[in-house]
């Protein structure tokens, strides 16, 4: 497996980080590019690490596909170049996954001229906004993993965190990683119940917390004021495009997954995009049961992620 470090201008202020995978004995150079994009509060590295076996990166790379996960401004190893923190989820859909996709498709070792792109929850929600929002986008497939548009239902503790656009607008966030490493020993000592919306503890070996909360970034809060906008109004706009109108406008092929224990975005919510989209190429996954709740994180960091979640989306971008 061969990895390279990329540093991508996004021309706003800041100097975007792109890893690049990919196996040089398995390569399929008739394959599109996979890039995955992280969500709310996060970074990239999630996406190339496991506490129990391959990551997501891994196994996508395994079957073949060149994989690039990017860290857009102010997540991981992204770097200011005189931006501040005044931007909005339109600088991230448009400015910062265009420069993204541009580079990947400049940089590839396939032949493809589009690029497949796996968004992760509100990173999926940027992919649907950038693709109805940029005319001549470069997205050929498009993979949303627990991502919201239209709020079809939503958690009422997190109708009651973004409840006030204004006040969200004006908290300042620091040390967000420090205190997930602090607080989550504890509350899944005393209190797992606590973390059901997010992920399942009895799923998930806990005792990678270290490595875990790498990814866990401070949320900005001007994007935080627009996603209580969004909440209250439960339509995403982004530069004056309703996405959840223009999906059905859309026509590059769709896998949605869904896990149906998640309470971050709930399942009616998770699947609203595969309802709505134009394409005739989409397909509904879901993953988890009564038996085995599988929430928001899991779909990644479980001890099921593998076989429930890699496996499918891998097969299903080779088969595309």
């Amino acid at each position: 497996m061969k990895t390279v470090e990329h540093t991508v201008p996004n021309h706003d202020g800041w100097n975007l980080a792109l890893t690049q995978t990919w196996d040089e004995t398995a390569l399929r150079k008739n394959s599109r590019p996979v890039l995955i994009v992280p969500g709310y509060g996060m970074n990239s590295f999630i996406f190339g690490y496991h506490p129990r076996g391959t990551s997501l990166e891994g196994a996508l790379a395994k079957g073949g596909l060149e994989v690039w996960r990017v860290d857009l401004r102010a997540q991981g190893q992204s770097r200011s170049v005189g931006g501040g923190d005044v931007y909005g989820l339109a600088d991230l859909a448009i400015t910062d996954l265009g420069a993204a996709i541009d580079a990947v498709l400049d940089r590839t070792n396939t032949s493809a001229t589009t690029a497949a792109i796996i968004g992760a929850s509100l990173g999926g929600s940027l992919m649907f906004a950038h693709a109805a929002a940029v005319a001549h986008h470069k997205i050929g497939t498009m993979i949303s993993v627990g991502a919201p548009v239209r709020w079809v239902k939503i958690h009422p503790l997190l109708r009651a965190a973004f409840g006030s656009p204004r006040l969200v607008g004006l908290v300042r966030f620091r040390g967000s990683r420090q205190l997930a490493g602090a607080l989550l020993p504890h509350v899944l000592k005393h209190t797992p119940w606590l973390l059901s919306i997010y992920m399942n503890p009895e799923h998930v070996d806990t005792s990678a917390l270290t490595e875990l909360v790498r990814t866990v970034e401070d949320p900005n809060r001007h994007v935080n004021r627009e996603i209580a906008e969004w909440i209250r109004s439960s339509e995403l706009v982004v530069r004056g495009t309703t996405v959840s109108r223009a999906l059905a406008s859309l026509r590059a092929p769709l896998l949605c997954v869904v896990a149906k224990a998640d309470g971050i975005v709930p399942p009616e919510t998770a699947a609203f995009p595969y309802h709505a989209i134009g394409s005739t190429d989409r397909t509904l996954l879901e993953v988890g049961s009564e038996t085995l709740k599988l929430a928001h994180a899991d779909m990644f960091i479980s001890n099921h992620a593998h076989e429930r979640v890699f496996a499918p989306v891998r097969d299903w971008l080779i088969e595309r």
